[in-house]
C-alpha cells in the first residue's frame, strides 16, 4: 500500500476514535454510491453526520478543509 493510502487510514481511523469518544455511533466507513464514497457516516442522537476526512502529514500544502470540493 502507498504510503499517502496509508496516511489516510490513520487519518480516518484517529477521526472515528474522537467520533466514538464524542459520543458517536459509527454507522458506515468507505460508503460507496455510484462513484461517489463518503469516509465515515456516524450519528449522535438525532444528528447524522457525513464526514470526508482529509489528512495531511504537514501544513505546507495549506489546511485541509481548502481540500473538500463542494461536491463532497
Amino acid at each position: 500500500m502507498a504510503s499517502h493510502n496509508e496516511l489516510g487510514k490513520k487519518g480516518e481511523q484517529l477521526a472515528v476514535d474522537f467520533l466514538i469518544e464524542s459520543g458517536y455511533d459509527i454507522i458506515e466507513r468507505n460508503y460507496r454510491f455510484n462513484k461517489a464514497e463518503v469516509d465515515i457516516i456516524a450519528q449522535k442522537k438525532d444528528v447524522l453526520a457525513i464526514i470526508e476526512v482529509k489528512t495531511r502529514s504537514t501544513a505546507d500544502f495549506g489546511n485541509p478543509q481548502d481540500f473538500v470540493k463542494p461536491k463532497q
